[in-house]
């Protein structure tokens, strides 16, 4: 074989991976059934996924908020479930409100004022 035909060979390899790689990559952007569903692009999203909880490798439980409303699923290789349905959903507890997250960021200012403090002392050390 020529070298002529080697090299044809490869770009032809690069050529067909990089048309599956595209494909791949047009697949995880739009979906097997995107372009089949509306999508809410503009606007609140009315369906969320609020917390996630596994109960075992197979199974978990799934709290799923829509429209202020919220309902508990069982979700395993044997089916889904409803657990509980039309519950209310509290309302919204911001991060800087709550007491713990409060310590939490007090504790970090602390630490951040220590390790700034740490290389200043040290530096005057040097100096004296």
């Amino acid at each position: 074989m020529d070298p002529a035909d080697y090299a044809q060979f490869v770009l032809a390899l690069i050529f067909v991976l990089g048309l599956i790689g595209l494909a791949a990559l047009m697949l995880r952007r739009f979906g097997p059934g995107a372009l089949s569903l509306p999508r809410n692009r503009t606007g609140a999203r009315r369906l969320s996924v609020v917390e996630a909880l596994p109960i075992d490798p197979r199974r978990r439980l799934l709290l799923v908020r829509r429209d202020g409303v919220e309902h508990l699923l069982l979700l395993g290789p044997n089916g889904d479930r409803i657990v509980e349905s039309d519950i209310e959903a509290p309302e919204e507890i911001e991060a800087e409100t709550h007491p713990a997250a409060v310590g939490v960021a007090q504790r970090f200012d602390a630490v951040v004022r220590q390790i700034r403090r740490k290389p200043a002392a040290k530096d005057e050390r040097r100096e004296a």
